[in-house]
């Protein structure tokens, strides 16, 4: 069985969250936060070197989307931000997919996720952003035919 190792990444202005999955491509986890420190080759760098780490074989970032469905004003910017990592991937020669994913709520939802699991608000802020990440990969996780941790939603 090959490996569907994937990281999950929340691309903020400040913090860039990342999460990872199991190997079967089931569970997504928060793994990681790293700072922006105003560096995109520093930023991607360490990105890199977090594929590496976990031999991951694709990234799935989060694409801010309107309520509506339609690419909110920073969705261009993330969508540079990639083009700039996707040639960076080929410089290095590493074969590494990209995958944009809607990432609505997610942030919310890693919130919510964070405080009941008793966090404080202070804890949240530092854990939010790779937990966002999780939540946005794991996202993506399942809409993957035969990924069945999916639960099904109860109506609130």
């Amino acid at each position: 069985m090959s490996s569907q190792r994937a990281l999950g990444v929340d691309l903020g202005e400040k913090r860039i969250g990342i999460a990872v999955c199991d190997d079967a491509g089931r569970l997504a986890v928060p793994y990681e936060l790293i700072r922006r420190v105003g560096d995109r080759t520093i930023e991607h760098g360490r990105l890199l070197e977090l594929v590496a780490e976990v031999n991951a074989h694709r990234i799935v970032v989060g694409l801010p989307l309107s309520l509506d469905g339609t690419e909110s004003s920073s969705a261009g910017a993330i969508r540079a931000e990639l083009r700039g990592l996707r040639k960076r991937l080929r410089r290095e020669g590493l074969e590494v997919e990209i995958v944009e994913h809607d990432e609505r709520f997610s942030t919310v939802e890693a919130h919510r996720q964070l405080a009941a699991g008793g966090n404080n608000s202070r804890a949240r802020r530092d854990l939010v952003d790779a937990s966002a990440a999780a939540v946005i990969l794991q996202s993506w996780l399942d809409t993957m035919p035969g990924n069945t941790t999916a639960l099904p939603r109860v109506p609130q």
